[in-house]
């Protein structure tokens, strides 16, 4: 697919061959002059030189809750949602950064707050439908949960492979490293390391248990082999 793309991006033209062996042979096609926008989460799995090809490259960072407030107040009025600006906050305060996060837990809390028959949805509305949907004040849900409470009570807090941490909660590695890991990491409650993941201070503060009283100088002692 790449090699097709190189001359559409550099000369508005596709080369295609056409046949087999001897008879083969190449037939340019003219295309017509296109803007071409790529978007990717996994931009290390991309070749150099497609990746040099982009002119523009822009990297999209997480939305601030003030952003994410503002969109959570715009979604409410799409959804003739009578919303005050604490409860649009607290929406945006566990959407993890992300706009389709917002927009699915509004329609929740919408939907907790027809059931209570709410005529404005709060922050105390929003606070308990979210708790009833087992996200948390910062967005983690129950299998970002899951994870660091296995990692904690079962390993100690660490350091533990990936692959025991996939068997111990039943999901695939590739689900751990792209869905839960990520943002676990963004906010400073897991350490990469060359003998496993280790949980830090502010997850063992999160979760509500202590750490252990060696914690700094032991993960200390796991960067020294380097990453």
């Amino acid at each position: 697919v790449e090699e097709i793309l190189y001359p559409a991006m550099e000369d508005f033209q596709l080369d295609l061959i056409i046949g087999e062996g001897p008879a083969a042979r190449s037939v340019k096609i003219d295309l017509a002059k296109f803007t071409l926008v790529a978007a990717t989460t996994r931009l290390g799995l991309l070749t150099t030189p497609l990746r040099d090809r982009f002119g523009i490259p822009v990297r999209l960072n997480f939305y601030t809750v003030e952003e994410l407030e503002f969109i959570v107040r715009r979604g409410a009025r799409i959804l003739g949602l009578p919303m005050s600006d604490d409860g649009a906050l607290e929406v945006a305060r566990r959407a993890r950064g992300t706009p389709r996060i917002a927009g699915r837990l509004l329609r929740r809390v919408r939907d907790f707050a027809v059931v209570a028959e709410a005529e404005t949805v709060t922050a105390k509305i929003a606070d308990a439908a979210l708790n009833r949907l087992e996200v948390d004040s910062i967005g983690l849900d129950q299998l970002d949960r899951r994870y660091l409470d296995q990692i904690a009570r079962n390993f100690g807090g660490g350091p533990v492979g990936i692959e025991t941490i996939a068997a111990a909660l039943s999901e695939p590695r590739d689900a751990i490293e792209d869905i839960i890991e990520p943002f676990l990491i963004q906010q400073g409650f897991i350490q990469r390391t060359p003998r496993g993941r280790v949980m830090t201070a502010n997850a063992w503060k999160h979760v509500g248990l202590e750490a252990p009283a060696n914690l700094a100088a032991a993960q200390m002692g796991l960067f020294e082999d380097g990453e």
